[in-house]
Parts: structure tokens; sequence; C-alpha cells
């Protein structure tokens, strides 16, 4: 858990929260701070696997699967080619499209083309292609008509894509198992804050939504896990245009290692189908493997 990337506070959260878990179950747990040294750390403790709680760069992009394979510990969630894919926004978005799964126009451009003028007629988003929890993320286009002043720190490409209207759905898979579907209400953009701060949203799980809509996020998120490549548990994120109904049903992005915080949605998900988190942390551990 932990780690040096731009997530690493909800990491220490998730990582903090599956030892509690896992404890309850009766495992012996060990909670490692992710660094530089974290190869001789691991090679040190011999662990029977690991229960990866990294989120973002290194720990989600298929580094630290790499670093296990490497050492031979089993581990949970994704290998490396999965996670290394769906870390990449746009070249996810390239394998959806190629299985047929709706997703709206993107591209990857200069950061500096970005501030500079519009590279896609707003409203658009843009963000780094490589983060997740909404860091670094920019909705242009509804409050102001000047091109984005993105911060110094951006990435010096970054991914525009088309804003997509509607409701902010989420779908968790579980092996070959889709959970349900979450409605995520907040009262203004999902950013960082309304996903981790208390308050920031509200969810309705199951989400209060036609049936057919309901049933395409059962089928999409289960197509995108396994287009994808993914092992153990994934989240894949939508948009819902109602006006539009089925066809306004779009894929965001999958996420590998969803986050175990108090207000993350796989858990909740999770628990409304019956597995409490101590059972999800077990399932994911017997579930660890290598060659994944």
């Amino acid at each position: 858990m932990g780690g040096p990337s731009a997530e690493r506070e909800v990491s220490l959260s998730s990582g903090r929260a599956c030892a509690a878990a896992l404890r309850e179950r009766d495992y012996n747990v060990i909670e490692v701070d992710a660094g530089p040294d974290l190869c001789s750390v691991l090679t040190n403790l011999k662990p029977d696997a690991v229960l990866n709680c990294l989120h973002g760069r290194w720990g989600e992009d298929g580094c630290v699967q790499g670093l296990l394979e490497w050492v031979g510990i089993p581990y949970s969630h994704s290998g490396v080619l999965a996670s290394s894919l769906a870390m990449d926004k746009q070249r996810t978005k390239d394998v959806y499209r190629a299985v047929g799964l709706p997703v709206v126009e993107s591209a990857i451009v200069l950061a500096a083309d970005v501030r500079a003028r519009h590279m896609m007629t707003p409203p658009y988003v843009v963000k780094p292609n490589s983060e997740g929890s909404s860091v670094g993320v920019y909705l242009v286009g509804l409050d102001n008509n000047g091109p984005p002043q993105l911060d110094a720190d951006m990435p010096e490409h970054v991914m525009i894509e088309a804003f997509a209207p509607g409701r902010e759905l989420t779908t968790t898979v579980i092996g070959q198992q889709p959970l349900t579907v979450t409605d995520i209400i907040t009262t203004g953009w999902y950013d960082y804050d309304a996903k981790y701060k208390e308050g920031g949203s509200s969810h309705v799980v199951p989400a209060d939504i036609p049936t057919d809509i309901f049933d395409l996020c059962l089928d999409y998120a289960l197509r995108a896990h396994n287009a994808l490549g993914c092992r153990g548990v994934s989240r894949t994120d939508f948009r819902w245009d109602e006006a539009r109904g089925a066809d306004g049903l779009i894929l965001l992005e999958t996420n590998t290692q969803p986050g175990m915080t108090a207000t993350s949605l796989t858990p909740e998900q999770a628990m409304v189908m019956g597995t409490s988190l101590a059972d999800l942390c077990a399932w994911m551990v017997e579930d660890a493997s290598c060659c994944r």
C-alpha cells in the first residue's frame, strides 16, 4: 500500500482497511508501504501472497506486477499487460473500440497546445493519460469559453475527450461475475474530493435505472474486464445520457485495482450483494497467483 503515486493517501486507506478485514479472517498480515526498497523488503518477508492495494502509477500500471512476477510472489488483481493497458486511458479506449464497446472521441495531444487553443469543440475533458482518482482532470467549456490553463505539473502529453453528459454509473466485476450497478450522485463534477471526502457524493445501489440499461452495464463491464485481460477484481465506469436511451451509455475507463476505503464503490457493491469486505479480501488473497 502507499507508494509514491498521486494516489498515495487513498492507497494507504485502502491498505489499512484490507489489512483489518483480513485479520478478521485470521490471516497473518504485514502492511508494507511500498518504496524503492520494495523488492528487498518482499524478498526478506517471503509472503505467501501479496494483496496489492496500490493505486496509480507504479502500483497499478504493470510495474509492481512485473516485480512480483520476477521474484515469484503470487499477487492479486490483474497482471502486467492488463494493468498497463487499463492504466493507459487512450489504449483502453482502443481496446474497447476493437470489441465494439461504446466510447467518446478522444486523442493524445501536447499540453502546451491545450493551453494555447481548443483542441476539440467544447465541451470536453482534459486529463493525464495515466492517472486515476480524477487526478488532474479539467472540464472545459461548460462555464468558460477559453482554453484551460493547465497546472505546470501536468505531463507533456495529455488526453482530451469529448464530454459525455448524464449520470455517473459504475459496475464491479469479481472473477467472471459482474455485481451490480451504482448510480453516483454529486452536486458537481465527480472529482477527487467527491470520491474520497466524507459527504462528497452519495451512492444509489442498486441503481434505480431501466432494466435494459442496468443489464447493459453488467454486460459491458464483464466484456471490458475480459477484453483488457483483467483478473481478480475490476470496476468499469460509465456515463449515461438518459435522453438517448441505450445509445447514451458509454464507457469511461476500467479500474484494475478499485479503492477499498470507507467511501469506496467496490466494497459497497460487494456488501449489497452479500459479500463482506473481509470475505472480499479473503477471496482476493486466495485468488492470488503469478502469470496473471
